[in-house]
C-alpha cells in the first residue's frame, strides 16, 4: 500500500469517518462539491497526489526460480551427493538413476507448487472499468481507474461501485453487499449522518463500496477512498501481507526428512569409521557411502505423498469438494476446528416463511426453500384450509399482490426472481394456490403503486376489487405499520387497537424475534371513504396479520455438526450477520449447546487485545456481526491456541481469512472468485456437510500415508542393517550385499509399487470416532517407530543370512548379492499386507484392498525381470537364481513378518 494511500485512508476512516458526518461537511473536508463535484483541474492535483484508483500489483513468481527451490531439499541434497560421488567413481549408470530421481522429484513438487494463488488479480477484476463522475459541472464518462477522492459520482441499478463513496442522494436505492459484508440481501442506502464512528461495516447505510453492486434505484455520492485506501483495498492489503501457513503434513514430511538425513549421516558416519579402522580402499568406502545413502532415504517419498494426495483429491471432487492445494486434502483431517460462514453454508441461502400470525392465529409452515409445496399447520397439528380460514387467505392474497417478486421454474426447480423476502411471500401464498396471477384473473386490478422507500419502511399497492370496491394492501416492518394502525383484524372482524391488543401483537413480534425471524407486517384499509390520500397513502390502515421470515438452516447441517462433534471437532459460526438470528441458528443446528458456550459481535472484538481474544475463543460458539479483519484475527487466535482451522467462506470479505487459516473452505456456487483463489478446498455444492466428508478423507488419506512411512522405512532399515550387518560381522574384509541400484530398484520398484497401493486402503470403522491429530504430532507417534525398527531389523538380518549363505556354498559374489536382493524384495511383499493394519495381519482379510493384490502381481513380475533377463543383469548386476534358491529366499523373507505378527497376537506387544 503507498503511503498516499494509507494516510487517506486513515484520514477518512479515522478523524473524518464520513459516514458520521452531512455530505456537505465531507465534500469540504474532501475540497469538493455536493453538487457540482470537482473541477478537472483539481482533479488532475488529486490524482497525481494519491495515485490511480486501483489495487496494488504484487510480484509474480518465477518459475525458475520455484524450480531451483525444489532442489533445497534435505532429501534431494543428500541425493544429489551420492550422484556427484558415483560421477566421480565411475559408476555412471548408478549416477544417471539416482539424478533421474532427484530430477523426477523436483518436477512433481515443482509442479504441485506453481499455483501461484491469483487472489489479487481476482479482486482486480471486479473493479468497474468505467463511472459516471461530474467534471467541472457535467456528468462524463472517465475510467474508474482516473476517479479521485471529492468526485460526485452517479449510479443506476446495475452499477459496480468503482470507489468508497458517501451517498447525496438516494431514490430506492439498494446495493448488493454480499460478497463484502456477508449480507444475504440487498441493503437500502439513505443520506443521513450515522451517529457511530465505530458502527460495523454492514451497518453503514450512507456508504457504498467499491466492487458492490447496484441492485435498485438511483443514487449520487462523493468518493471518499480510492484504490488501496477503500474497503476492497484494506482486504488486499491484508490479503497480500497473509502467509500461507505449513501444513501439518508439510511440517511432518520436514521433521522425517532431518530424520533421516541424521539417520543416513550418522550410519555412513559409522560404517566409514569401521572402514577406516579396518584399513579399506577410500574408493570402497566412497560406494559404501552411496549405497547407504541412497538405502536411508526414501527416495520415491515426495512422489508417492503427491500420488496418495491426488488420489485423495479425485475421491473428494466424487463427493463435491474439490482440493486446490494437494496438501490441504490431509490437513483436514487434522481440523480441530471448523470456522464456518452462516449463509449459504449452515443454511439454505433461500428466505421462507416460517410461522404466521393471521387474524389472532399462529401457524408454522412447513416445505423447504422455494418449493410451493406445503401446509400452513395450526398448534394442535391441524392443516389449514384456506377456503374456511378467512384470515390466513387474505393475508396471503394481499402477500402476493403486494409484491414484485415472482416465483419462476429455473433448470427444471422452482426459484424466486426478485428480493429474497418477497419471494418468501410468493412463495408462501403458492403453498395454498393462491398467486398475484390468480388475482388478476379474477380482474384485480392495481390503480397505483407506492414503491418501498427506506423513509417509509413499506410498500403498498391501491387496487380495485371485480366488485368495484377500493382497497389499499400494504406490508412493512410491523412497528411503522403498527404506529400508522387504527386497528387489527382479529378472527375475522376489526377491532380497535386497544393497549391490550397493542401488546398481545407486540408478544407475537417478540416471539417470532425470539426464533430469530425478520418480521414483515401484512394490513389493509377500504379507500371508498374519500380519505385517501396519494402523498401520504398508509393511514388509518388495518393489521391483518405478522409474517416470521428466516433463511432456515440445512436439513443435513445438524447431523454434520454432530458428526464433527464426535470426531473431536468444534464447529464455531463467523458471520456478518445480527448475533440474535446467528445464535438462533447456531442452538437449532448444535453449534451453541450449553450456556457457557459464548457469543461475541465485531464491536466487542474491537475492544479485545490479541491476548484476550485468544482467551476467549476455546468456548466462542459464535462470532457476529464481524469485519475481515475480524475473521483474521479469529482465525490467527484459534492458530496461537494450538488449533487447525478450516475457515469457509464465499465472499471478498473472507479472503484474507481463508488464506490464513490451515485450510479456506470456499463456497463454489456462491463464492466470489477472489475467495475460491484464496481457498485451498472448494465446495462444489456450498454445503456445510461436504467439509465433513472431506475430513473422513483426509483423516483415511493420513492414515494411509502412514501404511507408506510404515512401508518405505521398514524397507530402508531393512537395506542399511543388510550393509550394517555384513560389516559388523564379516570380518576385516567385508563385503556389500546390495549395490546402490539393487537398493532404488527395491524402493521404487518392488517395494514402491505394493506401498503405493497402499493409497487405496478403505477407512477403519472407527475413523471419526478419533479425536483429531495434535498439530505437533511426530509421525512416528502410536508406535510407529518401533514397529519400523522391530521389522526393518528383522528384514535386514534374514537378508545379510541369505547373503552370507551364498558365499558359504561357493557362489559367486553377484548370485549371492542376487540372493539378499531376492530376500529382501519377498520380505517387503510379505511386510506390506501386515502394514495396512496396526492389530494384526491375522485379523484384516488379504483381499480386502484388490488394486493391493494386483501391486504385489505387477511387482513379482518386474523383480523376475530384474533378476532372470541379460538387462537386469546388466542393469542392476544381478544373475539368474535357482527354483531351489528362489524359494528358500521366498520362506526365509517371510519368517519376520508372520513370526513378529504372531508374537503381537499372542502376547499383545503393541509395539511390534
Amino acid at each position: 500500500m503507498n503511503d498516499s494511500a494509507t494516510n487517506q485512508k486513515q484520514d477518512l476512516s479515522g478523524s473524518l469517518a464520513p459516514w458520521t458526518k452531512a455530505p456537505q461537511e465531507v465534500a469540504e473536508t474532501l475540497a469538493s462539491d455536493p453538487k457540482t463535484g470537482l473541477s478537472t483541474q483539481a482533479a488532475t492535483r488529486k490524482l497525481a497526489e494519491v495515485g490511480p484508483n486501483r489495487l496494488a500489483d504484487t510480484k509474480g513468481v518465477s518459475p525458475i526460480l520455484l524450480f531451483i527451490e525444489q532442489f533445497k531439499s534435505p532429501l534431494l541434497i543428500i541425493l544429489m551427493i551420492g550422484a556427484a560421488i558415483s560421477f566421480y567413481t565411475q559408476h555412471y549408470v548408478d549416477a544417471v538413476a539416482i539424478a533421474v530421481i532427484v530430477i523426477l522429484n523436483a518436477l512433481i513438487s515443482f509442479m504441485q507448487e506453481f499455483r501461484a494463488a491469483q487472489s489479487l488479480a481476482a479482486l482486480k477484476e471486479m473493479s468497474a472499468p468505467l463511472a459516471f463522475v461530474k467534471r467541472d459541472g457535467n456528468w462524463v464518462e472517465i475510467p474508474a481507474a482516473d476517479i479521485v477522492p471529492g468526485d460526485l459520482m452517479r449510479f443506476k441499478a446495475g452499477d459496480i461501485i468503482a470507489a468508497d463513496v458517501r451517498f447525496t442522494e438516494a431514490a430506492r436505492l439498494a446495493v448488493d453487499e454480499a460478497a463484502l459484508t456477508g449480507e444475504s440481501e440487498p441493503v437500502d442506502k439513505h443520506t443521513l449522518p450515522i451517529d457511530d464512528e465505530k458502527i460495523v461495516l454492514a451497518d453503514r447505510l450512507n456508504m457504498g463500496f467499491m466492487s458492490t453492486k447496484v441492485t435498485n434505484g438511483t443514487g449520487e455520492g462523493i468518493a471518499t477512498g480510492t484504490g488501496m485506501a477503500t474497503e476492497v483495498g484494506h482486504i488486499a492489503h491484508l490479503m497480500a501481507t497473509a502467509e500461507d501457513p505449513k501444513t501439518p503434513l508439510q511440517i511432518r514430511i520436514e521433521k522425517l526428512s532431518k530424520v533421516l538425513i541424521a539417520a543416513a549421516l550418522g550410519v555412513v558416519a559409522i560404517v566409514i569409521g569401521i572402514g577406516i579402522f579396518q584399513g579399506m580402499d577410500v574408493t570402497e568406502m566412497l560406494n559404501t557411502a552411496i549405497s547407504l545413502s541412497v538405502a536411508a532415504i526414501p527416495e520415491g517419498l515426495p512422489t508417492v505423498v503427491t500420488i496418495v494426495l491426488t488420489l485423495g483429491s479425485q475421491r473428494m471432487v466424487a463427493n463435491n469438494a474439490l482440493a486446490r492445494k494437494l496438501s490441504s486434502v490431509e490437513t483436514l483431517g487434522t481440523t480441530s476446528v471448523i470456522c464456518s460462514d452462516k449463509t449459504g453454508t449452515l443454511t439454505q441461502n433461500q428466505m421462507q416463511v416460517m410461522r404466521t400470525w393471521a387474524g389472532g392465529k399462529t401457524w408454522d409452515v412447513s416445505g423447504e426453500g422455494f418449493d410451493p409445496n406445503g401446509e400452513f399447520v395450526d398448534a394442535d397439528g391441524n392443516v389449514a384450509d384456506i377456503r374456511k380460514e378467512f384470515d390466513l387467505r387474505q393475508m396471503l392474497n394481499i402477500s402476493a399482490y403486494c409484491n414484485d417478486a415472482e416465483l419462476i421454474t429455473k433448470d427444471g426447480r422452482p426459484a424466486v426472481q426478485g428480493n429474497p423476502t418477497e419471494g418468501a411471500l410468493v412463495v408462501a401464498a403458492a403453498k395454498v394456490g393462491l398467486s398475484r396471477a390468480r388475482l388478476q384473473e379474477r380482474k384485480v386490478q392495481t390503480m397505483e403503486a407506492f414503491p418501498f422507500d427506506s423513509t417509509r419502511k413499506m410498500m403498498s399497492v391501491h387496487t380495485k376489487l371485480p366488485n368495484g370496491e377500493n382497497f389499499l394492501i400494504a406490508k412493512g416492518a410491523p412497528d411503522v405499520i403498527l404506529k400508522r394502525a387504527k386497528g387489527v383484524w382479529l378472527n375475522g372482524e376489526l377491532h380497535e387497537l386497544t393497549d391490550e391488543i397493542r401488546a398481545q401483537v407486540e408478544g407475537v413480534i417478540e416471539d417470532f424475534g425470539g426464533r430469530a425471524l425478520r418480521t414483515l407486517a401484512i394490513a389493509f384499509r377500504q379507500t371508498d371513504d374519500g380519505t385517501f390520500d396519494p402523498e401520504d397513502p398508509e393511514q388509518n390502515i388495518i393489521l391483518i396479520g405478522i409474517h416470521g421470515i428466516m433463511d432456515p438452516p440445512r436439513p443435513e447441517v445438524r447431523g454434520a455438526v454432530e458428526d464433527a462433534t464426535s470426531a473431536g471437532i468444534r464447529t464455531v459460526m463467523i458471520t456478518g450477520d445480527h448475533a440474535v438470528t446467528a445464535q438462533a441458528i447456531a442452538e437449532q443446528i448444535g453449534i451453541k449447546t450449553r450456556d457457557d458456550q459464548t457469543v461475541h459481535t465485531g464491536v466487542e472484538l474491537d475492544a479485545m487485545s490479541d491476548k484476550d481474544l485468544e482467551g476467549i475463543v476455546p468456548n466462542a460458539a459464535v462470532f457476529a456481526r464481524v469485519t475481515p479483519e475480524h475473521k483474521l484475527r479469529i482465525v490467527k487466535a484459534m492458530q496461537n491456541t494450538g488449533e487447525v482451522a478450516a475457515m469457509t467462506g464465499d465472499g471478498v470479505n473472507d479472503a484474507p481469512a481463508l488464506r490464513t487459516a490451515d485450510i479456506g473452505v470456499a463456497m463454489g456456487i456462491a463464492g466470489t472468485s477472489v475467495a475460491k483463489d484464496s481457498a485451498a478446498l472448494v465446495l462444489l455444492d456450498d454445503n456445510f456437510s461436504t467439509i465433513v466428508k472431506a475430513v473422513k478423507e483426509g483423516r483415511r488419506i493420513y492414515d494411509n500415508l502412514l501404511k507408506f512411512v510404515r512401508q518405505a522405512l521398514t524397507a530402508n532399515v531393512a537395506e542399511v542393517s543388510t550393509i550394517l550387518f555384513a560389516f559388523m560381522l564379516m570380518g576385516a574384509d567385508p563385503l556389500m550385499p546390495l549395490t546402490p541400484l539393487m537398493i532404488l530398484w527395491v524402493n521404487l520398484v518392488s517395494d514402491g509399487i505394493p506401498a503405493l497401493a497402499l493409497g487405496f486402503e478403505k477407512a477403519d470403522d472407527d475413523i471419526m470416532e478419533r479425536k483429531p491429530r495434535a498439530k505437533d504430532e511426530d509421525i512416528f507417534a502410536g508406535g510407529l517407530k518401533e514397529r519400523i525398527l522391530v521389522r526393518g531389523l528383522a528384514v535386514g538380518f534374514v537378508s545379510y543370512l541369505a547373503f552370507k549363505e551364498g558365499l558359504s556354498l561357493g557362489l559367486s559374489l553377484e548370485t549371492a548379492q542376487t540372493m539378499a536382493f531376492v530376500t529382501i524384495m519377498f520380505a517387503q511383499l510379505w511386510h506390506v499386507f501386515d502394514a495396512r493394519t496396526n492389530t494384526s495381519l491375522f485379523r484384516k482379510s488379504p483381499f480386502g484392498n484388490p488394486k493391493l493384490l494386483m501391486a504385489v502381481a505387477l511387482s513379482l513380475a518386474l523383480s523376475a525381470i530384474a533378476v532372470f533377463t541379460p538387462l537386469g543383469h546388466f542393469v542392476l548386476g544381478t544373475t539368474s537364481l535357482s527354483v531351489y534358491l528362489l524359494l528358500g529366499c521366498a520362506f526365509v523373507a517371510a519368517l519376520p513378518t508372520f513370526l513378529l505378527s504372531g508374537a503381537k497376537e499372542v502376547f499383545g506387544w503393541k509395539w511390534l
